[in-house]
């Protein structure tokens, strides 16, 4: 696609923009207003709406740690094509993560049962691509899921699938070109 079928604001912005975009971006972010976030302005009032859970599921009072929040993000942004969101992650939370270049390329290239998964990684990529491929959980990962991960976890994990399946939804929909300085998919 050579130019996004929904073009983000571009700045000067006006103010109403500019405080909905200061409130997506982390403080201090040294990069520009994400592509992402400058579509949804378009939608002022869809972009005030969605805010809140998207912070949840990246704030610090998620139950879920960082590294099982972002091989999830990883592997749900992978099995869509969603090479936006994608790279945004693997450029900004991978590393804060844990999570090395060869885990990171597994995320899109590699399979559940891959040598390079630590802890629980395992389990989180193949509650995705069981989600993916079919839209529910099998009873046998399940226990092993509830055997690793409490009840609110469990809960965090799925609505933090769904959510990133949205954003892959608007991001890959609405045509979002990468961010310069954002990750690439590794080559097949």
């Amino acid at each position: 696609m050579d130019s996004p079928r929904i073009p983000p604001v571009e700045p000067p912005y006006e103010s109403n923009v500019m405080d909905e975009l200061a409130r997506w971006m982390p403080h201090g972010a040294p990069v520009e207003p994400l592509a992402l976030f400058r579509t949804l302005a378009r939608h002022l009032p869809l972009a005030r709406a969605m805010l809140p859970l998207g912070k949840y599921l990246l704030g610090r009072q998620a139950a879920l740690g960082i590294r099982e929040r972002e091989i999830v993000i990883q592997r749900v942004c992978a099995r869509l094509g969603c090479e936006y969101e994608w790279g945004v992650h693997a450029a900004f939370f991978g590393a804060p993560a844990g999570i090395d270049a060869k885990t990171m390329e597994a995320t899109v290239l590699g399979r559940p049962d891959d040598k390079v998964w630590r802890g629980t990684d395992a389990l989180l990529v193949r509650l995705v691509d069981e989600l993916h491929y079919g839209a529910c959980v099998s009873d046998a990962l399940w226990a092993e899921l509830a055997a690793a991960f409490t009840p609110p976890q469990l809960l965090e994990i799925l609505v933090l699938a769904g959510w990133y399946h949205l954003i892959a939804f608007v991001a890959n929909g609405a045509g979002i070109a990468c961010e310069a300085w954002a990750e690439r998919f590794p080559p097949l």
